[in-house]
């Protein structure tokens, strides 16, 4: 009686006792890390950009963060080098298709030797044109341009600036 007693008192303190319900936390972090990355980008077999950079975040969404910088070449059609675009860091939205460029962006298109920089700059591939609201210095042959907000063609063909603030011609140098 005493073993069934003892017996039936542990079970009823026991069941007494309620467990503790624990929730699952998410994991919200990267699912890949790269590091000193070269990734290719084709279309029907031709190259279209090619993206080097020091370091990949990958998630789950499909984003991807450059924290340490990313340096874009653009080609054309034949293959050859159009344009290219650098930055200390990118971030890219799967769900938007859209690229963003952080800190001493800077575009160049390599034929005409003219030259964009901005502190931000977004890149969709779909639509193949760059644009931002913020400040813009643009180096052409002959003249420098500067004013806020930009709209252009990723190869640099083409580009409008919002607000322009400023303008300065070029003297060229005499041999």
């Amino acid at each position: 009686m005493r073993r069934f007693l003892f017996t039936f008192l542990t079970i009823s303190t026991v069941s007494c006792i309620k467990p503790e319900i624990v929730q699952p936390v998410l994991y919200e972090g990267p699912l890949r890390v790269g590091e000193n990355i070269e990734m290719f980008y084709t279309e029907k077999e031709l190259l279209k950009s090619k993206v080097k950079a020091a370091r990949i975040l990958e998630f789950q969404s499909g984003d991807r963060e450059f924290p340490e910088g990313i340096f874009i070449e653009f080609y054309n059609e034949q293959g050859k080098l159009e344009s290219t675009l650098k930055a200390n860091q990118a971030f890219y939205s799967k769900k938007d298709d859209r690229w963003r460029g952080v800190g001493n962006v800077e575009v160049v298109n390599t034929e005409k030797k003219e030259q964009l920089n901005s502190e931000e700059l977004f890149w969709k591939p779909s639509t193949k044109r760059i644009f931002t609201d913020k400040f813009v210095t643009i180096r052409l042959a002959t003249q420098v341009v500067w004013g806020t907000g930009l709209d252009a063609a990723q190869d640099f063909s083409d580009y409008t600036i919002k607000n322009v603030q400023g303008e300065m011609e070029l003297e060229e140098e005499n041999p």
